[in-house]
């Protein structure tokens, strides 16, 4: 991204956008099998939804009693769907079909993921993954992206708690952000479409959305009201997958910054930790936020690249964007000597092996509040220690 003076636009989709749908029901599929295998588990589970029909397939390791049990894995998805909300004619937790084509890890995938004898773990597939971090929020995240997140999430919260009843499920946001200098100063367009009751009317809806766009942009932020645009086809009553088909993984740039950093192409939800598609973007934003806030740099993109099977990583990548206050060969000696980069180092480092992925399958897998139960463990701050004797 360029420093200067720039317009820059990211987007969010909320819990009930129909690819989100399909990247929640993954995950509560990964969530059952660590739950009861959390050292072998394993799922690679994609889902299609379209009107009162999902479908999962892909492939998983655990226990008999788990991957044999289609009626849990079935009700697992039916769960998620009532958790988000959807009891529509078109799309409805208890109505819709549910079909489970799970079937077992190839054992050709096994072998070079398994531990065996003097090799240890491989990685799941090869691959790139990026992290990246910058100070333009207090969590680390460009600005465009964590704003579009908080508009919908809020919205989200209240309409579960019953205040807005005129919400439905579904709804995406943009925001567009002026930057002097490289630093956002406020908002030039927002957009938001959410899915409405059929007898509500459009400026209701719009003055209803205008809150909690207020209430997420900093003070004095909010766009001219030409640029405020909500719902702009007039109409959003049919929505989530009764009003287009959804996939796992296809808001790969929503769950990760925005499109202000780079992106190895792969997605998360569906994959167990094995898989260093999620692993090590987990991994390289922890080390990327970390440097960010440890003051080494203002803007932080790290890249990391694996084969299958193969435990340590091929390459790691440090751009600081010449906002850096080390050197970045130094900060790749310390990632390369200091940390443990393997696909078994980084389960271990943040805690991974545990059934803690449903939440991060909507409004982002970063920028969130780590906790006690390990959920969102790459967002800690616990490795800024060692690196700030790096300043300098």
């Amino acid at each position: 991204m360029s420093s200067g003076n720039y317009l820059f636009t990211s987007e969010s989709v909320s819990e009930g956008h129909p690819d989100k749908v399909c990247d929640q029901i993954s995950d509560a599929i990964v969530d059952m099998f660590l739950a009861a295998d959390p050292d072998d588990g394993r799922v690679a589970c994609e889902t299609l939804t379209t009107t009162n029909l999902i479908v999962l397939a892909g492939e998983v390791r655990g226990p008999a009693a788990v991957v044999n049990d289609k009626d849990a894995i079935e009700q697992a998805a039916r769960d998620t769907v009532r958790r988000i909300g959807y009891e529509q004619d078109g799309f409805h937790w208890r109505n819709a079909e549910v079909l489970v084509y799970l079937h077992p890890q190839s054992v050709d995938i096994a072998q070079g993921v398994d531990a065996c004898g003097n090799k240890d773990i491989g990685a799941g597939d090869q691959g790139i993954m990026f992290g990246y971090a910058c100070n333009e929020t207090d969590v680390l995240m460009p600005a465009p992206i964590h704003y579009s997140h908080g508009i919908l999430r809020r919205m989200a919260e209240d309409r579960h708690a019953g205040k807005t009843p005129q919400f439905g499920p579904d709804s995406k946001s943009q925001v567009t952000l002026r930057y002097v200098d490289g630093r956002p100063v406020g908002a030039t367009s927002v957009v938001v479409s959410t899915q409405h009751a059929e007898d509500a009317e459009r400026e209701e809806i719009r003055e209803l959305v205008r809150k909690y766009v207020l209430e997420i942009l900093p003070e004095g932020w909010m766009c001219p009201e030409d640029e405020f645009y909500v719902n702009p086809t007039g109409r959003f009553v049919i929505g989530g997958p009764d009003g287009d088909a959804g996939l796992t993984g296809r808001k790969i740039i929503v769950d990760t910054y925005g499109g202000a950093a780079p992106h190895g192409g792969g997605a998360f939800s569906g994959k167990d930790p094995t898989k260093v598609d999620r692993s090590a973007a987990y991994a390289a934003r922890y080390l990327a936020k970390n440097i960010v806030g440890a003051g080494l740099a203002d803007r932080c993109c790290i890249q990391l690249a694996y084969a299958i099977g193969v435990a340590k990583p091929l390459s790691i990548y440090v751009d600081t964007y010449g906002t850096g206050r080390c050197d970045e060969d130094r900060l790749v000696a310390f990632l390369s000597d200091g940390v443990d980069l393997s696909p078994r180092g980084i389960r271990t480092m943040l805690s991974l092996n545990r059934p803690i992925y449903a939440p991060t399958a909507a409004y982002g897998h970063f920028g969130r509040q780590p906790d006690e139960a390990g959920h969102f463990s790459w967002e800690r701050l616990d490795l800024a220690v060692e690196l700030k004797p790096l300043l300098g």
